[in-house]
């Protein structure tokens, strides 16, 4: 499969998500996440995961399973399994198949908003050498109230970078990505060679694609 939708652009700013979309990081984590929902007491699959977890921030995880075992968690609960990611991340993490190649091609200008914290976005960007690229236009969630799927985080780059958002492309692998993407008025390229089958990422609004490679030519580039 190729793009699906009508090319448009030039866009004044490509947004790019970051892990699925610049770093293959949700491959490496996702086991991880099965592990640790587990030590909790919560048994998922990765398919599971993928299907609840999958683009949210870490905070929607954490209400989600104080929900389900009814109790609250203590500060810092999740501070034990952090080694367990970086080491997988460390072992086995690389960047998205094409995306370098892509981003050569891209002059557009660029930046990185994601559900991960400021600190998982420079370690994971840096293991692949691509933390440079992006140094001082690189959002995350800790930068507004909502994660996605609401438009805050979006709408908060491109108003820092003084772009309206009629003028932004929104490059996302998650359900709740291109959804963030629509309610802020953006155009969503949704990424199908990841996890998210491309049925979940298709809709209004949204080019869906499934190589890389092809990304700078669906920007209008």
């Amino acid at each position: 499969m190729g793009g699906t939708g009508a090319l448009t652009g030039p866009f004044e700013l490509v947004i790019l998500d970051c892990d699925g979309v610049l770093v293959d990081t949700e491959r490496v984590a996702v086991p991880v996440d099965v592990r640790v929902l587990a030590a909790v007491g919560w048994e998922m699959t990765e398919a599971e995961v993928v299907e609840r977890f999958l683009g949210r921030p870490d905070s929607y995880m954490a209400a989600e399973l104080e929900a389900r075992l009814g109790r609250p968690f203590a500060p810092g609960w999740d501070e034990e399994f952090v080694p367990w990611y970086r080491a997988a991340f460390e072992a086995e993490l690389e960047p998205v198949a094409g995306v370098v190649e892509a981003l050569d091609r891209i002059h557009a200008p660029t930046c990185v908003a994601s559900s991960g914290t400021a600190e998982k976005i420079r370690f994971t960007l840096g293991l692949v050498g691509l933390y440079d690229r992006f140094a001082g236009r690189i959002f995350s969630v800790s930068d507004v109230p909502v994660g996605k799927p609401a438009p805050d985080l979006f709408l908060h780059a491109a108003a820092s970078l003084g772009v309206d958002p009629s003028g932004c492309a929104v490059v996302e692998d998650s359900a709740p990505g291109v959804q963030a993407a629509r309610a802020a008025g953006m155009t969503a390229f949704a990424y199908a060679g990841g996890l998210t089958p491309a049925e979940r990422l298709a809709g209004p609004n949204t080019i869906v694609f499934d190589d890389m490679r092809d990304l700078p030519l669906l920007l209008g580039e």
